[in-house]
């Protein structure tokens, strides 16, 4: 009964530090020179989500049956912090020179119409593309804003591509959350599928939170079914603090193999959203802050531990992305084609830096 208090304390407390608003799109944007932008992003959207009525929010917290796409620009302020997303408040005008904005949304009405528009993209950015698949508690338009920053902040030249499940984006959620997560996968399956189709030489995953669990399903089916490295073309996959029990998450390498490349791991002990998922589960670890995960490494694992790293959330569950030097580095690790030792020795400079 105790710990359901704390945890019940805990939800509230996180519950209480004021929300963004869910609109994606804003009203009229104001305009600003060009000197003030520090980058402009394509980000190209496969969704289970179902499209809002409210076209500010484009994309809702509602479950979709079949995916849906879309591709929208997003521009990034010439005051920019690297691990941070400056975002407008309520009351603030739309300055793109101050924050974080989003504008020219394009659907695609079919499957073949978004392959069509990801393979010129693709060609044109040099056969590199990005998966990003984020956590619990996540609506569409942080999605969207975070692998708009994780894509500016590390420098990755190729095409950034969002998974974006359909999470409730609140902190009651969780359970739908994880139910969402789950009727997501076999669409991951299919979204990657489609990348290694598009003309991609090489298809990296970064995934967070309960986004590690999507992926770690969808290249588990892609291993039963015979191609679990997409015909070769799957370069680094990037766990940040994953939600998954531990035993779960050994359950998905045994039948996935070794991979040829080692997955990167990012944990953390202090994880405070990983501790209350563990409680919920009945005080099982979970692997994003796993104490034994040496022994990861039998599974074609690279552990990072980031106990010492700091974070800028209170939770200290998003440190992948909002430590400067930390995304800087994981861009550099992403960066490199296909030489192993340097990606071993990036690997490396990354766990120092959590040492």
């Amino acid at each position: 009964m105790k710990k359901i208090c704390i945890l019940v304390l805990a939800l509230l407390v996180a519950g209480c530090g004021g929300r963004q608003t869910e609109e994606l799109l804003g009203s009229a944007m104001v305009s600003a020179p060009v000197t003030e932008i520090a980058g402009n992003h394509s980000i190209f959207i496969a969704t289970t989500r179902k499209r809002s009525d409210d076209p500010s929010k484009v994309f809702d917290r509602e479950r979709s049956a079949t995916l849906n796409y879309a591709r929208v620009n997003v521009t990034v302020p010439g005051t920019h912090e690297a691990g941070r997303i400056e975002r407008r408040s309520r009351g603030k005008s739309n300055d793109p020179a101050k924050y974080f904005m989003a504008s020219d949304v394009v659907g695609y009405d079919t499957a073949p119409k978004f392959s069509s528009a990801l393979s010129a993209d693709i060609a044109a950015r040099g056969g590199r593309v990005m998966v990003f698949v984020h956590g619990y508690n996540t609506g569409f338009d942080a999605a969207v804003y975070r692998v708009t920053q994780i894509a500016h902040d590390s420098g990755y030249p190729g095409t950034p591509v969002l998974f974006s499940w359909a999470s409730g984006a609140k902190t009651r959620d969780y359970v739908y959350d994880r139910e969402s997560a789950s009727a997501a996968r076999d669409q991951l399956e299919v979204t990657l599928r489609m990348l290694a189709q598009t003309g991609a030489r090489r298809i990296d995953i970064v995934a967070h939170s309960l986004g590690t669990w999507v992926t770690m399903e969808a290249l588990r089916q892609l291993a039963i079914n015979g191609d679990r490295d997409l015909g070769g073309k799957l370069g680094d996959v990037v766990l940040a603090s994953p939600d998954i029990d531990v035993d779960v998450f050994k359950s998905q390498m045994r039948r996935y193999g070794k991979p040829n490349k080692p997955f990167i791991l990012l944990l953390s002990d202090d994880d405070r959203a990983l501790r209350l998922s563990g409680l919920i589960a009945g005080s099982r670890p979970r692997v994003g802050d796993y104490k034994d995960a040496a022994d990861l490494a039998d599974y074609g694992v690279s552990v990072v531990d980031l106990s010492s790293v700091k974070g800028s959330d209170r939770f200290n569950h998003t440190k992948f992305a909002d430590n400067p030097e930390l995304v800087k580095m994981i861009g550099q690790r992403l960066r490199e084609d296909d030489g192993f030792a340097s990606d071993r020795e990036v690997t490396d400079r990354i766990s120092l830096l959590g040492q």
